[in-house]
This record gives C-alpha cells, sequence and structure tokens, in this order.
C-alpha cells in the first residue's frame, strides 16, 4: 500500500496513475476538502470564481495532456478592450495598450473541475479528509504514518509544499540534512498570496468595452481580470490583492478594494452581487513561516527533490518539486506523472 500524503493536483493525480495499475493507496489530507492550491469558490448564481490556481499557457504541455485525456475543457482569458493602469495611488488609472502576449487559458467549469473529474475515478473510501499527518517512521520493511489514527504501507509519497513537511513532520529516521535545509528554504508557491473576486449580474466593463483588466502600482488590487465563465453566462471580476494588505481587517480591505474599483471603473463597479477573497497566509495547511526571507519560486525544481529516500520508500511529489514549469499546475502534473512512474517501475522491479 503507497501512502500519499495530501490531496492537492499531485496527490490526486499520483493516485489516479496507480490505480491504473492496480496498485493499493490511501490519501491522507490534512484539509476537509481536496485540492490544496486548486480551491473553487461557486459563488452567488454559482458562478466559479478562483481562490486558488487559475491561469496556463501554451507552453504547460503536461496539463493541457491531462485535461484531453479527461475531456476537460478550456477557454481562452478575455481580454478584448481598454486595459486600466494605476501608476500611483495619487493618479487616476489611464488607459494603456499592452504588447500581445502569448494567450492565457482557463479551465472550463473552473480549476476545480479538474479535481473533481480526478476524485470521481478513485474510490472514495482511499481518500482519508481530516488526517493531519505528524509523524512518518520508516522501518525495515514498511513506513508508518501517524495522523489521526495510524497507516501503514510499503512506501510514502509526500505530495505537499517541501517547506509543509519539512517543518511539520517529524521523521525517523531523519531525512538527510540537506534535503531538510533545500526544504526549509523552498518557497511555496501562492503562499504569500491573496485573491479576491467580485460577482456581477452583467459584465458592465465588456458593454463599455472595457477588458475587465487592471495592473496598479498602488494597490490594494495589483491585477485584475474579467472573471466571467466559458459560457459568459455567469459573470465576475478576480485578481490580486498586494499581500502588505493582509493585516487590515476583512471590512478594512474591502472598503479599500471597493474604492479602487469605482475610481478605476466607475459607479457600476459598486452594483456587485458577491465579494469573495481567500488570504492565502492564513492557510495552515499551505503557509508556514520562512526563517529568512525567500524569493519567489526559490529552490522550486532543486534536483534533490527528484531522488527516492529509504530504498525507495520516499517520493517527492508537488508543484514545487518539478525540474520545470514548478509552482504551476503543470508542475504538479509532471511531478505526479514522474513519481507515479517511478513506484510502477520499482513495484514491476521488486
Amino acid at each position: 500500500m503507497i501512502l500519499i500524503i495530501g490531496a492537492g493536483l499531485s496527490g490526486l493525480l499520483t493516485a489516479y496513475r496507480l490505480k491504473k495499475e492496480n496498485i493499493p493507496f490511501k490519501i491522507l489530507e490534512a484539509r476537509k476538502r481536496i485540492g490544496g492550491r486548486i480551491f473553487t469558490d461557486y459563488g452567488t448564481d454559482q458562478t466559479p470564481v478562483e481562490m486558488g490556481a487559475t491561469w496556463f499557457g501554451n507552453q504547460h504541455k503536461h496539463l493541457i495532456n491531462l485535461l484531453d485525456e479527461l475531456n476537460i475543457g478550456y477557454f481562452e482569458q478575455f481580454m478584448a478592450g481598454k486595459v486600466f493602469f494605476q501608476p500611483f495611488s495619487t493618479s487616476p488609472a489611464e488607459s494603456i495598450q499592452i504588447p500581445r502576449q502569448p494567450p492565457s487559458f482557463r479551465i472550463s467549469g473552473g480549476t476545480s473541475n479538474l479535481i473533481e473529474k480526478l476524485y470521481q475515478k478513485l474510490d472514495k473510501n482511499d481518500i482519508l479528509l481530516n488526517q493531519s499527518v505528524r509523524e512518518i517512521k520508516f522501518n525495515k520493511n514498511s513506513v508508518q504514518v501517524y495522523a489521526k489514527e495510524i497507516f501503514e504501507g510499503s512506501s510514502v509519497v509526500l505530495a505537499i509544499p517541501p517547506k509543509l513537511w519539512s517543518k511539520k513532520i517529524v521523521f525517523t529516521p531523519q531525512l538527510p540534512n540537506n534535503l531538510m535545509t533545500v526544504a526549509k528554504q523552498t518557497h511555496t508557491w501562492m503562499e504569500d498570496s491573496i485573491k479576491v473576486a467580485l460577482i456581477y449580474k452583467q459584465p458592465f466593463w465588456q458593454h463599455e468595452k472595457h477588458s475587465g483588466t487592471l495592473f496598479s502600482n498602488s494597490g490594494p488590487i495589483t491585477e485584475l481580470y474579467d472573471h466571467c465563465n466559458h459560457e459568459r453566462s455567469k459573470y465576475a471580476l478576480c485578481g490580486f490583492i498586494n499581500s502588505s494588505f493582509k493585516s487590515l481587517s476583512h471590512s478594512e480591505r474591502r472598503k479599500l478594494v471597493l474604492n479602487q474599483i469605482k475610481n478605476v471603473f466607475g459607479v457600476k463597479a459598486e452594483m456587485f452581487l458577491d465579494y469573495k477573497e481567500c488570504i492565502w497566509s492564513n492557510e495552515e495547511n499551505t503557509f508556514e513561516k520562512s526563517e529568512t526571507a525567500l524569493y519567489p519560486h526559490q529552490n522550486n525544481g532543486n534536483p534533490i527533490f527528484s531522488n527516492t529516500f529509504f530504498d525507495d520508500r520516499l517520493f517527492i511529489s508537488s508543484s514545487e518539486s518539478a525540474p520545470e514549469f514548478s509552482g504551476y499546475m503543470d508542475g504538479a502534473v509532471r511531478a505526479a506523472n514522474t513519481t507515479a512512474n517511478k513506484i510502477i517501475a520499482t513495484r514491476s522491479f521488486h
């Protein structure tokens, strides 16, 4: 039995690949939901707004291949019309031309659609929620994982960010020092992000030939985009708030956001149906303090994560471990595919 820690994209996909080979597994997830940093909030009128992972590009081949394999559609990010830029808090937003960019895409039905599809292909009894792992013991021929109860397996897959397992889980015997040092200094993608979304009855920006796009140096919103669904039947704007605003109360932050979008888009922007936000640094299963400041993607894709440990009884798999596009959904898919292939290979070898 393979014990997979984490029911995010890499954990679920690893499980799906193992299931196809009839290799038994259990997924242990600390949260009360699956998906990890993929989290689509289906708000007012079931409008899907992304509080976590959202965009991908043509270069993200592993993710695109998986979407095709699972028959999940995707669509190009709407960018038609005026784009606003706010250089300073004292100056009004100005309309700018942005150079033609390669397209970004979003997953039809919300990013969680991918998580849900993988979940449907697994046996629900193999996915255990509210199982926060405290300790992992490597014995001569088995692995014991201590969560709400004790689980025993042949090997374990760490499908959560390296900083989390290095700081939250006690390993017996200890992991190599160089691995622990790198893991503690590995930036967790999304850990400092604040996502914000506003849901509307009508896409007023589109009616006014605006793209819904805003870039701001002053904040609180630093980036905002059209966030209507694939069918363009549900309407929203979604983006990022500068992470320094996390110290404010929810109502203070909301007030500043509303002021900003009213100044940029006009009074219609105030006529929203719903306001959503997610401060990822409040999520204990994503955020863990760093001893020293980490730069974005620091140590992501570090070659040490591609090693296995304790005679193929410990595998490292998460978006941060992928050698390419680490920190992105594509990295999570690649890490899962690689890990599953390693486990399948060791099975046939043994």
